[in-house]
């Protein structure tokens, strides 16, 4: 009875590949690239992406770009270990992107490097406190 079912459902809903055709972005990511894995915060009044990225020199290897409220990090791995009789390669292409809250201050994010992980810091816009106004009551006449 269940596997009828399903085989009934199966006609109407769409293969995930038809489902990607009418995504606003691309999903499909080449071999050479992978996703870098980010943990997304809020911490003093800004919002903190931080990605695991061992073993790249910044500097050289890694260039973040914020364009329309999306900051988007693209890392390149290039090693070379040598040993007497074996040499072995580990590169490879990393992107991200990620929809930054409404507000946030693109001109001020800031970008950190420290053992192993890149902390980005895009400040969040300040909430401005209104005091409460007393409306006062009038009497009919």
């Amino acid at each position: 009875m269940a596997g009828e079912l399903l085989r009934r459902r199966a006609h109407w809903w769409p293969s995930f590949p038809d489902l990607l055709e009418d995504f606003p972005f691309d999903l499909r990511i080449s071999p050479e690239e992978h996703i870098i894995r980010v943990e997304e915060s809020e911490e003093e009044g800004a919002y903190v992406i931080k990605a695991e990225l061992p073993g790249i020199d910044p500097a050289k290897d890694v260039e973040i770009t914020v364009e329309g409220g999306v900051l988007t990090v693209h890392a390149e791995r290039r090693e070379e270990k040598t040993e007497k009789h074996r040499s072995e390669f580990h590169y490879g292409s990393f992107t991200r992107s990620i929809r930054l809250p409404e507000g946030c201050e693109e001109g001020d994010i800031t970008a950190n490097y420290d053992k192993g992980v890149l902390t980005v810091k895009a400040p969040l816009p300040k909430a401005e406190k209104k005091q409460p106004r007393r409306v006062e009551i009038t009497r009919g006449t």
